[in-house]
């Protein structure tokens, strides 16, 4: 869909123009949009149905007793006699001024319904654009799960668990790598608390170099993605300040775990 086409049906103007509520540059904007583009006539006709529903869905019948009261207390009023010489009122000017009001009770009845329609029918498409959000969000969701799931269980995912040494006894890390579709992933079972002003950082070893994989925190739980690396030949945590650092801190008192990825550790 083209971008000017999905701004303008997010704009609210089809739905305005479907309840006259336009003025006449904006009728000839929709009314091009819909002769233009086959996405916003579908639109406009998915709106018109929707909008027959519900009116057919909330349609209320006006009171029943609503002439007979009006004619009633015509009857009731007193009539005063006139002079002969006087023309009186003729009937049909009686029955003219009833319909006057009768159709006057029954266009603010019918105005004050097609108001409280515009406004469910607003509120509907807000509903259904949120159930959209959302449906596209948990999708997105389960397609990562799925990935992460569908190379947990393939035949060529390496799987390497990181014990921490003395400095960090319970420390636990378990890392997923997938040569073959060139993936990789980190599982934090288990980091020991650290000060406020430190954190646990991953790196990767490539070339006599240290690269920083990111910075590893417990409260999450959850598989995390990490860059593959083509020449690692091991990964190593560090303890590093709060905001991680840019080179390994990889002194004995500070460098807490670390493995080779040569071996298979499975």
């Amino acid at each position: 869909m083209k971008k000017e086409v999905r701004v303008f049906l997010e704009s609210g103007l089809l739905e305005r123009y479907l309840v006259g509520d336009t003025n006449s540059s904006e009728n000839y904007k929709v009314e091009s949009y819909i002769s233009d583009y086959p996405e916003v006539k579908g639109e406009y006709n998915l709106l018109q149905d929707n909008l027959e529903i519900l009116a057919k869905s909330h349609a209320i019948e006006p009171p029943k007793n609503i002439l007979n009261d009006i004619l009633a207390e015509l009857d009731e009023t007193p009539v005063i006699a006139l002079n002969q010489s006087k023309k009186s009122i003729p009937w049909f000017g009686i029955a003219a001024s009833v319909a006057a009001l009768v159709f006057g009770a029954m266009s603010f009845f019918l105005y004050s319904q097609n108001q409280s329609l515009v406004e469910k029918n607003s509120l509907a498409n807000n509903e259904i654009n949120e159930l959209r959000l959302d449906a596209a969000q948990t999708n997105l969701e389960l397609s990562e799960i799925t990935k992460r799931y569908d190379m947990l269980n393939n035949p060529e995912t390496n799987k390497y668990t990181m014990r921490g040494n003395k400095r960090a006894k319970n420390l636990k890390t378990v890392a997923y790598i997938n040569p073959v579709d060139k993936l990789s992933m980190i599982d934090v079972v288990a980091l020991p608390q650290l000060p406020d002003e430190q954190t646990y950082q991953l790196w990767a070893e490539v070339n006599d170099k240290m690269i920083n994989l990111g910075i590893l925190d417990e409260s999450n739980r959850n598989l995390i993605p990490v860059p593959y690396l083509e020449d690692a030949l091991s990964y190593s945590i560090t303890i590093e300040p709060k905001e991680g650092n840019q080179t390994a801190s990889v002194n004995e008192e500070n460098s807490v775990a670390n493995i080779s990825l040569q071996n298979n550790n499975k």
